[in-house]
């Protein structure tokens, strides 16, 4: 990768704004991702976390890596430090965007992920790209809560009146 191409890459995610990302999600969509969450996961034991980013940090944009590797490295990055690997059941999901690529990651642990067919995620990855390019960012975002719903109430699913701790935040983070 060539130092041209990096710093074309530096400059569209320093060029990006900060309020990118609350452009995108404003607080009525931040409220009714987080309500959809909560109520998914009554039904299961499984954690969703929603991350939006509008660009990288200046450490991961100068790498001569491609962006695909770079975005996948911060998405385990966000898994981390979101702790979304922190639960009982090792069956936390993260969907994460990165606006100034377009991008999208899901990453599962490996409670969920060693239970899923092996294209499921990218499949999915495809179906939100295809509505965010429609325009329909808000709905490709509840469909991919719900996809993932449906997989975790498959394999995790919780009986009426089990306790079932709430491990993570259901609202999703702007970063």
């Amino acid at each position: 990768m060539g130092m041209w191409t990096r710093l074309t890459r530096v400059l569209k995610h320093r060029w990006q704004s900060e309020r990118a990302a609350e452009r995108a999600m404003p607080p009525a969509l931040l409220a009714k991702l987080a309500a959809q969450v909560a109520g998914s996961e009554a039904g299961h034991s499984g954690e969703i976390r929603i991350y939006v980013e509008a660009g990288l940090p200046l450490r991961y944009l100068w790498r001569p890596v491609s962006t695909a590797q770079i975005t996948r490295e911060r998405a385990l990055a966000m898994f981390g430090k979101l702790r979304v690997w922190d639960t009982a059941q090792n069956n936390g999901v993260l969907i994460y965007l990165l606006l100034a690529e377009r991008r999208i990651e899901i990453v599962a642990d490996r409670g969920l992920n060693e239970r899923v067919a092996p294209g499921t995620w990218s499949q999915l990855v495809d179906e939100m790209r295809a509505a965010f390019k429609a325009g329909d960012f808000e709905g490709g975002l509840a469909r991919a809560v719900h996809e993932v719903s449906t997989l975790l109430q498959r394999h995790f699913a919780v009986s009426a009146g089990t306790h079932n701790p709430n491990e993570l935040p259901n609202e999703p983070v702007l970063g």
